[in-house]
């Protein structure tokens, strides 16, 4: 029942609307740029360099800059691998098939990589859920845009993302001192805790990505990384009763999310009218991904959806199946991983018990 509580219960705030703002106009400036620039096959780099945004929330403002460079510049390494992988797959002119199972083995070393790195300079959010994001959502386009224009623009939003994350300090009294702690070096508890964890990363991956291409293949849809990136979601938490209801919330929030933007989607909306309903999400995800998991899902649904349809359009009522089957999928590979371990002592110990002593 504690499970379940959790979905309706709402941690108090934590100056988040001033989080949300900074990461709602780091995404909108870049994003409104490249349609007047009608670039919009650019946009997917701005929207996942944007992300620098997130990182050091309420951090005062040396430690911050330190977090969003490390970030930022760990999204910018995805984003450069994701890029030259889709390059790769056409050089090596491999089927569809082919070309979909390299994706779920690299996307499944980008979860087990980027969250040991991510563990080790002790970011948060924790886990590398955005970048699993990042890699395969780029790594599937099937149109590269020029490389170095990609880069190009992740490497300005990510900049601007890092003014942003420093703007406040133009007021006096919402300025901070400028003083950056000395890293504390992760204890060996930490380091064999932030290995386990990798490890639990790289099978949720891999097991919900062959899984989900599986499920391509028998029931006709696509996205498999959706279930990759739903699948480590159970994994950030302190106790298996928090990380089960993420998975569940996960569930849950995605549904409410999709009805959210299939309301969206009747409006037809137009590109610039888009951008303004990403900006909004992204403001909604943030004011309360650190409160309620759930309700930040309403918010960032439609939010990953519509910068999936402002690249590559795809008839709506297919994207959103698509969503809905991958995140049961992923959330329910999540949730095993995470309960794998506790049922597998229990098993043993069990067996432990049954077995007679040879010695009395």
């Amino acid at each position: 029942m504690k499970v379940f509580a959790e979905m309706f219960t709402i941690a108090p705030g934590n100056k988040d609307h001033q989080v949300a703002f900074r990461c709602a106009v780091g995404v909108f400036v870049p994003l409104i740029t490249l349609v007047l620039l009608d670039r919009l096959d650019l946009a997917i780099f701005a929207s996942f360099g944007a992300f620098t945004g997130i990182y050091g929330r309420n951090e005062p403002h040396a430690r911050r800059l330190t977090l969003q460079v490390r970030g930022g510049g760990l999204m910018l390494l995805v984003m450069f691998l994701a890029a030259l992988t889709a390059r790769v797959d056409a050089l090596a002119g491999l089927s569809a098939a082919g070309t979909t199972w390299v994706l779920v083995v690299a996307t499944t070393v980008i979860a087990w990589g980027c969250s040991l790195v991510v563990a080790w300079w002790r970011l948060r959010p924790s886990g590398s859920l955005f970048h699993i994001f990042a890699f395969a959502a780029i790594a599937s386009i099937p149109n590269q845009p020029p490389l170095w224009q990609a880069m190009l623009v992740a490497v300005l939003t990510v900049a601007f993302s890092l003014l942003l994350g420093q703007s406040s300090r133009v007021a006096r009294s919402h300025r901070t001192p400028w003083v950056n702690p000395r890293p504390v070096a992760l204890t060996p508890r930490e380091k064999r805790t932030a290995w386990h964890e990798s490890w639990g990363y790289l099978v949720a991956a891999g097991l919900a990505g062959t899984l989900g291409t599986l499920a391509g293949g028998w029931l006709g849809i696509g996205h498999n990384y959706w279930a990759m990136v739903a699948a480590v979601v159970p994994l950030v938490g302190h106790t298996t009763r928090h990380r089960v209801s993420r998975g569940l919330q996960r569930i849950a929030g995605t549904a409410l999310g999709l009805v959210l933007l299939a309301g969206i989607l009747l409006l037809q909306p137009t590109p610039w009218q888009t951008v303004l309903v990403i900006a909004a999400c992204q403001f909604g995800a943030e004011m309360f991904i650190a409160r309620q998991y759930m309700l930040a899902q309403v918010f960032v649904t439609p939010l990953a959806l519509t910068s999936t349809l402002l690249v590559a359009p795809v008839p709506p009522g297919l994207l959103l199946r698509d969503r809905i089957v991958e995140t049961i999928i992923g959330a329910a590979v999540g949730i095993a991983v995470v309960l794998a371990p506790g049922a597998w002592r229990k098993l043993r110990g069990r067996r432990e018990a049954r077995t007679p002593e040879r010695f009395s």
